[in-house]
C-alpha cells in the first residue's frame, strides 16, 4: 500500500484533514480504529454555528436541537441569563455528524479503511512508513506524510517523539431526563463543591432529555454524582441516566506540531479551547491547513520539517491569540473562589454588559468579547468586574 498522505484518525479532524488533502491532489488514506465512525462517542456534542460552517455541513439529520443562549448560575445559585436572540450553537449526534464528515473525505477522493490501528511509524530515504494492524492482520504502509488526528493520547505524536499535550482534564457526562429551564437554552454550573476549576453543564437533547456532564481534573465520576443528587437546582430535575460517556480534554498545545514527514492536528495537538473546552471549530480549521500543507510538500517531494513548519506557522497566525486569551482566562478562573465567582456573576447581571455580550459573544473567539467589554469604560459595573480579575491576579 502506498500513498502520499495517511491519516489516523477518521474523526471530524481527521476527516477534514483527509477532504483537503485530497482536494489538494494528494492520494490519501484515511485509516480508523473502530469498527464504526463516530463510535464510541466520547463529545458533548455542542457546537457553535460557526463550527458546522467550517466543517463545511449545511443543516442536517444530527442536528437535535438549536441553541440560543444559556444559564449561568454561580456557586450561590443565582443566575445570569445570556441570551444570542438568534441561534448561537447546536446540539448534535455524534455519529450522524462524524459519518457526514467522512462521507465528504470520501467524496473528495479519500480512501478509508476501519478496523486499522496505528502501530508505530519509521522514516526511511524514500519517505514513512506506517506500520499498522488492520482486519486482515499486519500493514505496512509507504506515504510521504502521517497526519496524527488520533486523539488526546495520540500514538502518533508519540512515535514521532513530539510527546503529548501538557495536560489532560477528565470529562464525563450522562444522558438523563431532565426538565429544562427553557429548551433553547443551556444550563451552565460554577463552584468548587462540584466543578473545581471548571464547570458543569446541561444540554438539552430531543425529548425530555438533557445530557449533563462535567470537567474535572480528578473524581469525575465522584463529582459527576454530587451534581446530580446534591446540587439544589440539578437535583431536583435529573431522573434516571440512560447513557454515559467519558474521555479526556486537552488543556494546552504540544511544544510542536511537525517533524519530518509528521504533522499532528485536533486533540491530538491541543487544537481545543481552554475557555469553552470545544474543539471542533478549531481542529477543523487547522485540519485544512494541514491536508492543503501536506498535499502540497508530498507534490513537491519535500517533506522534511522545515517544509512542514508552514502548517505550524499558519494554525498559529489563524488561533494562536485565542488560545493565548483563553490560557490567561482560564488561569484567572482557576484562582477564583466561590466568593469571586458568585460576586463576578452578579456584576453581569447588567442590562448594558448583557447587551454587550448578545452583540459581541462568540464561543470560538472570546477575545472579541473581552475587546468589546474593556471599551466601555464608563460602566461602573464593568469597573468592579475587572477590580475583582486584578484582585484574584495580585
Amino acid at each position: 500500500m502506498e500513498y502520499d498522505v495517511v491519516v489516523v484518525g477518521a474523526g471530524p479532524v481527521g476527516s477534514m484533514a483527509a477532504k483537503y488533502a485530497a482536494k489538494n491532489g494528494a492520494r490519501t488514506l484515511l485509516i480508523e480504529e473502530h469498527n464504526a465512525i463516530g463510535s464510541p462517542v466520547s463529545c458533548t456534542g455542542h457546537i457553535s454555528t460557526r463550527a458546522l460552517e467550517e466543517c463545511e455541513l449545511a443543516e442536517g439529520p444530527f442536528i437535535n436541537k438549536k441553541i440560543r443562549g444559556a444559564f449561568v448560575y454561580a456557586p450561590n445559585n443565582r443566575s445570569v441569563v445570556i441570551d444570542g436572540r438568534r441561534t448561537m450553537t447546536y446540539v448534535i449526534e455524534r455519529k450522524i455528524f462524524d459519518r457526514e464528515m467522512a462521507r465528504s473525505a470520501a467524496s473528495a477522493g479519500a480512501e478509508i479503511l476501519l478496523k486499522t490501528s496505528a502501530r508505530s511509524v519509521k522514516k526511511t530515504r524514500e519517505g514513512t512508513i506506517l506500520y499498522a494492524s488492520g482486519e486482515g492482520g499486519d500493514l505496512e504502509i509507504k506515504t510521504k506524510i502521517v497526519i496524527g488526528a488520533d486523539g488526546v493520547k495520540s500514538k502518533i505524536a508519540k512515535y514521532a517523539g513530539l510527546g503529548r499535550v501538557p495536560h489532560i482534564c477528565s470529562g464525563v457526562q450522562v444522558e438523563a431526563s431532565y426538565e429544562p429551564r427553557d429548551p433553547e437554552y443551556v444550563e451552565i454550573f460554577t463552584g468548587r463543591k462540584y466543578v473545581p476549576n471548571y464547570f458543569a453543564w446541561c444540554v438539552p437533547t430531543s425529548g425530555d432529555c438533557c445530557r449533563i456532564g462535567l470537567l474535572t481534573d480528578t473524581d469525575a465520576h465522584m463529582y459527576l454524582n454530587r451534581l446530580i443528587t446534591e446540587h439544589g437546582i440539578v437535583s431536583k430535575k435529573a431522573r434516571s441516566s440512560v447513557d454515559m460517556i467519558v474521555g479526556g480534554v486537552p488543556v494546552g498545545t504540544l511544544k510542536k506540531t511537525v517533524t519530518d514527514g509528521v504533522m499532528i492536528v485536533g486533540d491530538a495537538a491541543g487544537h481545543v479551547k481552554p475557555v469553552s473546552y470545544g474543539g471542533i471549530f478549531t481542529g477543523a480549521r487547522c485540519a485544512k491547513i494541514a491536508g492543503e500543507v501536506a498535499a502540497k510538500a508530498a507534490a513537491e517531494g519535500n517533506v522534511g520539517e522545515q517544509r512542514l513548519m508552514e502548517y505550524e506557522k499558519r494554525w498559529k497566525a489563524e488561533i494562536g491569540r485565542e488560545f493565548m486569551f483563553g490560557m490567561k482566562f482560564r488561569d484567572i478562573y482557576r484562582r477564583m473562589s466561590d466568593d469571586d465567582i458568585n460576586e463576578a456573576v452578579a456584576m453581569l447581571d447588567d442590562e448594558e454588559i448583557l447587551e454587550t455580550i448578545t452583540r459581541y459573544g462568540d464561543i470560538d473567539r472570546p477575545s472579541i468579547l473581552a475587546r468589546e467589554l474593556f471599551r466601555m469604560s464608563g460602566n461602573k459595573r464593568l469597573w468592579q468586574f475587572m477590580k475583582l480579575f486584578a484582585r484574584v491576579i495580585f
